[in-house]
Formats: C-alpha cells, sequence, structure tokens
C-alpha cells in the first residue's frame, strides 16, 4: 500500500548505507512532503562522506553522532519531534543493527512522555528480511516503485561497500518481492513496534 499523509521521519540506523538499503526509497518519498532525518555513527572520513551524499540524494538531512547511544537519541528526538521513527529490527542478525534498535527502544518513552512525539514507531528490513527470529513480519508494505531509482541512486554513493555484486542486488530483489506482494513494481516493508501500548494503523507509516 501506498504510504498515507507523509510525516516527519527520524531514521536512527547503526552505518552508514542502512538508511538507503533498508528503507531509502520511503524515506525519499517522505522527504518530498517533509523533513526526513538521518541519524548514524560516525565511521570514517571516506564513509561519512558517502553518507553525507546518499543523504543528499534521497532529500533527507544528516545527523553524524560520536556516539548513538541512549542519551544522544533522546536529544535527537526531543530536538526533532518525528511523527515516525525507523530503526532495525529488534532482534536483527547484525549485532550493531540490534545494539541500535535497543538503544532506540530505551530512549523513546521518555520523549513520547513529554511530547506525543514520535507517534509511530518502525522496524525496517533486514539481511533477505530475515531476523533471529524468522522472516520480517511486515505490518506496512510501501508502494515505493516512484521513488526506487532515487533509492538505488543513494546507496551507489557509497562506493567503499560492495554495492553493484552484493547490496544492490539484494535490494532490488527485496524490493521487487514486497512490491509483488501488493501489487506494485517495488516496496518496502516496515514492523509496527508499540509505543507505551499505542500501535498505528495498518495503512499508516
Amino acid at each position: 500500500m501506498s504510504a498515507v499523509a507523509p510525516g516527519s521521519v527520524l531514521a536512527l540506523l547503526a552505518h552508514p548505507d542502512d538508511a538507503e538499503l533498508w528503507a531509502g526509497a520511503t524515506l525519499a518519498h517522505h522527504a518530498q512532503h517533509a523533513t526526513v532525518t538521518i541519524a548514524v555513527p560516525c565511521r570514517d572520513v571516506e564513509r561519512d562522506a558517502e553518507a553525507r551524499e546518499g543523504a543528499a540524494v534521497l532529500g533527507a538531512q544528516l545527523r553524524q553522532l560520536d556516539r548513538l547511544d541512549e542519551e544522544a537519541v533522546r536529544r535527537l528526538l526531543l530536538e526533532t519531534l518525528p511523527e515516525v521513527v525507523i530503526t532495525h529490527p529488534l532482534n536483527d542478525v547484525h549485532p550493531e543493527h540490534r545494539a541500535v534498535a535497543t538503544t532506540v527502544l530505551a530512549a523513546l518513552p521518555e520523549p513520547r512522555i513529554a511530547t506525543g512525539r514520535p507517534r509511530r514507531f518502525y522496524t525496517c528490513d533486514s539481511y533477505n528480511s530475515l531476523t533471529l527470529d524468522g522472516p520480517v513480519r511486515a505490518d506496512v508494505i510501501v508502494d515505493v516503485t516512484a521513488t526506487f531509482d532515487t533509492k538505488m541512486a543513494a546507496l551507489r554513493r557509497h562506493a567503499s561497500q560492495p554495492i553493484e555484486e552484493h547490496f544492490g542486488p539484494m535490494a532490488e530483489t527485496l524490493g521487487r518481492l514486497w512490491g509483488a506482494r501488493i501489487g506494485a513494481g517495488y516496496g518496502e516493508a516496515f514492523t509496527a513496534v508499540p509505543l507505551l501500548g499505542c500501535l498505528p494503523g495498518a495503512t499508516q507509516l
């Protein structure tokens, strides 16, 4: 299904290329209508520069943090007041993804109580749509056919990574598979996570 009433997004992820790889087309769609912020830890000069280039292609703002710890995440949530927060699956196969997701989950309650934001919280896709708990359970599949080329262009800015031989083909395959489930050319999948007992509607992201 298509994203409904795109709102501001804060995507908190573990690596410089994660936003593009797992949610890039959805972020590009939201960026056409609202503020999108990507937050990732600093890595090195080359990868940090690639992250800036990729975010610019998506139309997103980039925040590169020395540490993506609980206090830093909480400050960022209070500063940006996003409608939507996206992070990795809580039981992702990659340990650094899991660590970021756990940090985000711990930081969310205080800003939510203080400001009412974020209103919606989702985890994104992962390697071959598998987590340690099994296949990714998609509560929302976003039709990203119109912005998939933007996603791939942003992903290719990460030239230091194996894009053409590994990440690019995986992104293409996952995009087509999720899209096929909703009768679209390409899709991206997200799983809703309760925010203090509240879940978004099935058509939202």
